[in-house]
């Protein structure tokens, strides 16, 4: 049986968990209240921080869960996002609109990665 490492384990929720190589980050989220593409650069810097902390990086995410409170914003969020995504390295990914935590969130990104 493999360890389960949990990563700023706190009452609710973990940051990061990591089993067999596999790390499972936590939804991130910007600076409530910034705009949809100020927002998506936040969280794919946070994103890109905890993966580097864990043994990881961009290139090795398997998947990617977008949620955004309005798919108005859709276009603004992918801009972004196909700027930082390495070229040959896409995850496969999903994008939903929805509700988010207040409504000063407009993308939250889930990732789960491959350690190196």
């Amino acid at each position: 049986m493999s360890d389960i490492k949990r990563i700023n384990c706190g009452a609710r929720m973990s940051d990061v968990v990591i089993h067999n190589g596999t790390l499972y980050l936590a939804g991130q989220v910007g600076e409530p209240g910034a705009n949809a593409t100020d927002q998506t650069r936040q969280v794919l810097a946070k994103i890109e921080r905890l993966l580097a902390e864990n043994g990881s990086d961009k290139t090795r995410i398997l998947s990617a869960q977008i949620w955004m409170a309005d798919m108005a914003d859709f276009a603004d969020m992918n801009t972004v996002w196909d700027a930082w995504v390495p070229a040959g390295n896409c995850p496969a990914r999903a994008t939903g609109e929805s509700k988010l935590a207040t409504p000063d969130y407009k993308v939250e990104i889930i990732v789960v990665a491959a350690q190196a």
